[in-house]
């Protein structure tokens, strides 16, 4: 079950838009090479992208998280996020019923 208000929430906010886009091509978004296929991709590296303090873009991070569209990853000292693609195609086929 997915928390709508959570993810309208997380959805207001430009940068957290833009996380999802860059988290959706990667590669693309992170040429450096901060990208683990099956992980996804260290926070350091969006971190960096953003241009924002770590502690600011932590609490955008939690936004998602929470709302259930990132899935963040441990291992070892790093953190790799992806998107979480069902709990998206999920919010968008409520939202094309809904609205």
């Amino acid at each position: 079950m997915i928390d709508t208000n959570l993810i309208h929430k997380a959805l207001a906010n430009p940068l957290r838009r833009d996380i999802l886009a860059w988290l959706r091509a990667p590669v693309v978004a992170f040429p450096e090479g901060h990208v683990d296929l099956g992980r996804g991709v260290a926070v350091h590296a969006i971190q960096a992208r953003s241009g924002l303090s770590q502690s600011t873009v932590s609490v955008h991070i939690a936004v998602l998280v929470e709302a259930g569209l990132l899935v963040s990853t441990r291992v070892g000292q790093w953190i790799f996020l992806s998107r979480n693609e069902e709990v998206i195609r999920t919010f968008a086929q409520q939202i094309c019923l809904h609205l």
